[in-house]
């Protein structure tokens, strides 16, 4: 077979403030047929994205190529003209990126943006894009396929505003895919029908896919030839088998370790007791909330103890951000309570008075988009400090200082604006932030999920840190069970809104299961070949992919799980779809936690 892309000798630099060169990728080749995909590996900064944008003939402000040929058939890309290039990258090579949100445009629909390239290239013509964009979303497993297009960025997930990012790129064809990180940001249910997704695509199609990716575990699942990446050179590539079961690299085996962190040592440090309550500090009781009439949660409760870390993990569009939402009052609540401090909040943050929202943070899940790109860092972390604590000028500045240590960066990134800092130290600034209002409560969103593992391992462990001098509680809202195992203390798992288990760590992630906590757990990638094809041929994962979070209010929230209605045997005189209130478990006449427990044996 043919190559598709033959990247040879690939040189690409940057200028010092003195004129001289700065090389950023040194010397790298290799190659790519159709219906393979290649992945590079390697943690932030080692060049996978600067390497993978080359085959769009692309590379970042301030950077160059120096030397070397990206040749896409018998075209260099390093040498044809931009109208060339701008053909090239509609027709023949679409770009998945990392950040959805940062790649939606929130004025204009789904269906607009997902078949906008393949109409204006003349791939195809609308009404056939629209029929493309409708099976894709449906294999992709994404909610009412055929009326998702007429939405807006925000009236979906962020799990599922990723999938339709894969859904854009795969619109229109193209030759070769850049898929870079494209389920970092995916809870592992979902993550399979991604993979699964651009898998079949390619060997369906004959494209070809250079996969940019940090984790081991997938890329085990869906490369056929890896590229192990540091500091802009190669370290060692080769099938994937030899990668992955016969490394030969130190750093190669440095990546595996770092792919699944360890497990807390004992959950979690004691309290000391000067940061002990004599009840909960923090304590959401029976929050039901959502957005216009849909509910998104229902009934649920929590609680967060002085210096403890709750961790929330569910499939993606379970209702995890939404509870953190609502506690910090960014969407009112449709009834239910949040306490502080056994004192009820008001619903929406307008109404708390500043002390109540000090205590109270938000550590959003995107830094690139919650830091202000044109406010220096000493600006962005004074704000708080200011207006929190009433400290100006040195104090403040020293404030500021102290807070950048508390989080292990120099003092000196002060003067710094987030350009100029890698993703991992973006998140500690926006920790930083959080902290700048010395609260009791921390709500971290996902704040993990868009580095690589060794730069996710780092954050964890100033976030344990943090938590063991300041006495902080954190809800800690994730789906990625090794990382909330690594750092909280309690877990609670959402699904479709609803709390189906809750206890200490260590409980809830050891034998026997709940029957959906078992499938979380069934669904984590393993860094073993062949996986990825024995999970989708398995009964618990069929039974589990179905997105129940896609129900309507009516009826029982749990019929999609369950294996009577899906084979269509449901003689019971109460339908599934019949209203038959808010406790499934309690309620419904088939006892799911059987079933379920059943599929999954």
């Amino acid at each position: 077979m043919t190559n598709l892309l033959e990247v040879d000798n690939l040189q690409i630099g940057a200028k010092a403030d003195d004129g001289s060169d700065i090389p950023i990728v040194k010397g790298v080749s290799f190659e790519i047929k159709r219906g393979e995909v290649v992945a590079l590996i390697g943690e932030s900064g080692s060049g996978k994205t600067t390497i993978a944008m080359s085959s769009l003939g692309y590379t970042r402000p301030g950077l160059e190529f120096t030397g070397g040929q990206v040749r896409l058939d018998d075209t260099d890309l390093l040498t044809i003209d931009n109208q060339a290039l701008r053909q090239l990258r509609g027709e023949r090579v679409a770009y998945l990126a990392q950040s959805a949100a940062a790649s939606f445009n929130p004025g204009l629909t789904i269906g607009e943006q997902v078949t906008e390239t393949a109409v204006l290239h003349g791939i195809l013509p609308q009404e056939e894009a629209d029929a493309r964009a409708a099976r894709l979303y449906k294999a992709l497993d994404l909610p009412d396929p055929e009326r998702l297009g007429k939405r807006y960025p925000h009236q979906v997930s962020g799990g599922q505003l990723q999938r339709l990012m894969a859904a854009m790129a795969l619109c229109g064809k193209p030759d070769l895919l850049v898929l870079d990180e494209p389920t970092t940001a995916l809870d592992v249910t979902t993550q399979i029908e991604v993979l699964k997704a651009v898998k079949k695509v390619i060997r369906e199609e004959e494209s070809a896919a250079i996969y940019v990716t940090h984790d081991l575990s997938v890329v085990a699942q869906i490369a056929d030839r890896v590229v192990v990446l540091y500091s802009g050179e190669i370290q060692e590539q080769g099938t994937t088998d030899e990668i992955i079961n016969h490394p030969k690299h130190a750093y190669t085996k440095r990546l595996m370790a770092a792919v699944r962190p360890a497990p807390a040592s004992g959950q979690g440090a004691e309290t000391s007791e000067e940061h002990m309550r004599a009840k909960p500090v923090l304590a959401a009781r029976n929050i039901t909330a959502g957005y216009g009439s849909l509910k998104v949660i229902s009934d649920v409760n929590i609680e967060v103890e002085s210096g403890q870390a709750v961790g929330v993990i569910g499939e993606s569009g379970c209702g995890k951000s939404t509870l953190a939402r609502v506690i910090a009052g960014l969407t009112p609540a449709m009834k239910g309570d949040v306490l502080l401090d056994d004192k009820a909040l008001p619903y929406q943050v307008e109404s708390r008075n500043r002390e109540d929202i000090r205590r109270v943070q938000f550590i959003f899940q995107m830094a690139d988009t919650a830091l202000n790109p044109r406010q220096r860092i000493d600006e962005i972390l004074s704000r708080p400090v200011e207006f929190y604590m009433g400290l100006k000028g040195k104090a403040a500045m020293q404030r500021v200082y102290e807070l950048l240590k508390l989080v292990e960066l120099p003092v000196e990134f002060a003067s710094r604006y987030p350009g100029e800092l890698s993703g991992g130290q973006k998140q500690r600034v926006n920790l930083a932030r959080g902290l700048a209002a010395d609260p009791d409560v921390l709500l971290c969103d996902e704040v993990t999920s868009a580095l690589d593992s060794i730069v996710g391992a780092k954050v964890i462990e100033v976030l344990q840190h943090v938590k063991e001098k300041t006495g902080v509680s954190f809800m800690f809202i994730s789906h990625d069970l090794s990382t909330v195992a690594s750092f909280a203390d309690h877990i609670v798992v959402l699904y479709a809104g609803r709390v189906v288990e809750k206890g200490p760590v260590d409980q809830v992630l050891s034998p026997p299961f709940h029957p959906y906590t078992q499938l979380l757990i069934s669904s984590v990638p393993e860094m073993r070949i062949g996986w990825l094809e024995e999970v989708i041929e398995s009964k618990a994962i069929k039974a589990g992919v179905d997105r129940a979070i896609t129900r309507t209010d009516k009826g029982c929230p749990f019929y999609f799980r369950c294996p009577v209605y899906i084979k269509g045997k449901c003689n019971s005189q109460i339908p599934p779809l019949r209203e038959v209130g808010e406790n499934h478990f309690i309620e419904c006449h088939h006892d799911v936690n059987k079933l379920m427990a059943d599929q999954v044996e």
